[in-house]
């Protein structure tokens, strides 16, 4: 092998173990970040300012997805200092794998994007609908309140989903609606406008009512709330975000595909490896 070559090995040697030592780091942070979510939900909570977010999904998210960018960026950062074939192949497969699932997934979702908005409607639906019946399980309902509040919107199609629900009680002059449909600019005069406590509301129900982990406000009818339904919001925001979305998914996959061809050109050609392993013998 000219010395050209093995000065070309050496440096997408040293390419592929700094780039993969800096997923390292990044994967070790997010998994860190996860964990203080799980463990510490109250400083988080005051650190972002939110007093509803699904914060049980997104630690277990944040930290399995470390854990993830950890072991695959290990396997990169071992195979190519150590010049190991085996792990390479096993980097290259991984990558390999994450692509065609991300290629796989991209046409499923442009193919059966009428079925999947109907899917996704039913699923929302059907949390708005069973509003406060599991106290034990909130993961869907706090998702969705914070959903409604970085949206700024109402329910599905509009306020009238929640309207809807049995287990809120109302009448036809007051409603009781999650507090992220609250539109904060319109609900100056504190005298239309009030909190209500999970304690509180299970005492105004039909029935009693478990604490939950989020709260209840009750509005006038057909005022200080969204008026817009979060389906047409959510629409807005993938038209507003769309260049960025495509952008960054092809970041991600040109990014793949640099790795793949760095980890499989080094891989096919390690014969000083195996040279000197030769020697030995």
């Amino acid at each position: 092998m000219s010395s050209a070559q093995e000065s070309c090995l050496s440096l997408i040697k040293y390419l592929l173990f700094v780039f993969n030592l800096f997923f390292f780091v990044l994967g070790s942070l997010v998994f860190c970040f996860g964990i203080w979510i799980l463990v510490d939900k109250t400083s988080f909570v005051s650190f972002v300012g939110l007093s509803f977010m699904p914060l049980q999904i997104w630690s277990k998210a944040l930290a399995i997805s470390g854990i993830l960018t950890m072991g695959l960026a290990l396997l990169g950062c071992l195979g190519a200092l150590k010049e190991l074939r085996c792990l390479l192949g096993l980097y290259f497969g991984i990558l390999l794998l994450l692509f065609v699932t991300q290629i796989t997934l991209g046409i499923l979702i442009s193919t059966q994007r009428t079925r999947l908005e109907r899917k996704v409607k039913d699923i929302i639906q059907e949390t708005i609908q069973n509003y406060y019946a599991n106290p034990e399980n909130t993961e869907a309902e706090e998702s969705w309140d914070y959903v409604q509040f970085q949206l700024r919107c109402c329910g599905w199609n509009s306020p009238e989903d929640w309207y809807r629900v049995p287990s809120l009680s109302s009448n036809e002059s007051v409603y009781h609606v999650p507090c992220s449909c609250r539109n904060s600019s319109v609900t100056n005069d504190s005298s239309v406008l009030d909190m209500i406590s999970p304690t509180q509301f299970s005492q105004i129900g039909p029935l009693a009512r478990p604490q939950h982990s989020t709260e209840l406000c009750t509005v006038p009818a057909n005022s200080n709330t969204y008026r817009e339904g979060c389906s047409r919001s959510l629409q807005k925001w993938l038209h507003n975000n769309l260049i960025s979305i495509v952008g960054i998914c092809l970041g991600v996959g040109l990014l793949e595909l640099g790795f793949m061809s760095l980890s499989i050109f080094l891989c096919r050609n390690l014969d000083q490896l195996y040279d000197r392993l030769a020697r030995y013998r």
